[in-house]
């Protein structure tokens, strides 16, 4: 389905010259698609993304499906996001020649390319670097979520309290794809790659989120548990001030408050 789909685009667009070249991006690009992943082309014209390109782009897919949903450069300045019925998902990032800096020989699958512009690309991204700023903002946001609890105690806001967690469970899973460091390429909706076993063993045996007084705690508890050990011994091996005079008020006034201790 998806290389049929790619190619009639492709010869759908191959006769307009300010198009450059087409590529495969995104899963597709770089072979880790499956059957659920959606489809990222990486468009290159003259001009970027003109509100001719997108009536072209819009025109093309309407001739394949029908587009029942549309959305022109609301993201980002040059990106269209389109679902053709039932569920096809087709992301266009329109670029410029000069604006292929971030993409490589490995990430993309050339459909069209009139300049060798895939020859001008490296072939491999560079190793990641460690973003010191967001991990210490991290820290401290875990540490600012965690000290509300004594106020969704106190005013019996448990439902709140579970939309606090999901914060809490988002920061945990980031700290968690950060420890591991394994390279992935793949999409933002795909985390088992990223994880280890036992990583994703500790976050299915986390306790449910259940928005009660006893629920709300206990669930504060074993995230806390699970995250504060594991994020001071990142910060340290990473060389990152571990927000300590934070945590240890944090964790006092919990215990204070709710008689709650963490670890």
């Amino acid at each position: 389905m998806i290389p049929h789909l790619a190619s009639r685009i492709a010869e759908a667009l191959s006769e307009v010259h300010q198009i450059r070249a087409i590529f495969l991006g995104g899963s597709h690009g770089t072979g880790t698609a499956d059957a659920y992943s959606d489809i990222d082309f990486v468009i290159v014209t003259e001009a970027g993304l003109t509100d001719d390109i997108a009536a072209l782009w819009r025109d093309t897919l309407s001739d394949l499906g029908q587009l029942v949903l549309w959305r022109d450069r609301s993201v980002a300045p040059t990106l269209i996001n389109a679902i053709l019925a039932p569920d096809i998902r087709v992301d266009a990032l329109v670029l410029q020649p000069d604006q292929l800096g971030r993409h490589t020989q490995d990430g993309v699958q050339v459909l069209l390319d009139r300049d060798a512009l895939y020859d001008t690309l490296p072939p491999t991204p560079p190793a990641p670097q460690r973003d010191i700023r967001r991990h210490a903002y991290q820290f401290e946001e875990f540490i600012r979520i965690l000290a509300l609890l004594p106020l969704v105690v106190g005013r019996q806001e448990f439902i709140n309290g579970v939309t606090g967690l999901t914060h809490l469970r988002r920061l945990l899973i980031d700290l968690l794809i950060a420890e591991a460091g394994i390279p992935y390429r793949g999409g933002a909706l795909v985390l088992n790659p990223r994880l280890t076993p036992a990583q994703r063993r500790l976050l299915t045996d986390l306790p449910p989120l259940i928005p009660t007084r006893d629920g709300v705690i206990e669930a504060h508890r074993a995230y806390a548990a699970a995250y504060l050990p594991r994020a001071r011994a990142f910060a340290k091996a990473e060389g990152i001030d571990w927000p300590a005079a934070f945590e240890e008020a944090t964790l006092t006034n919990l215990e204070n408050t709710l008689g709650l201790t963490i670890y």
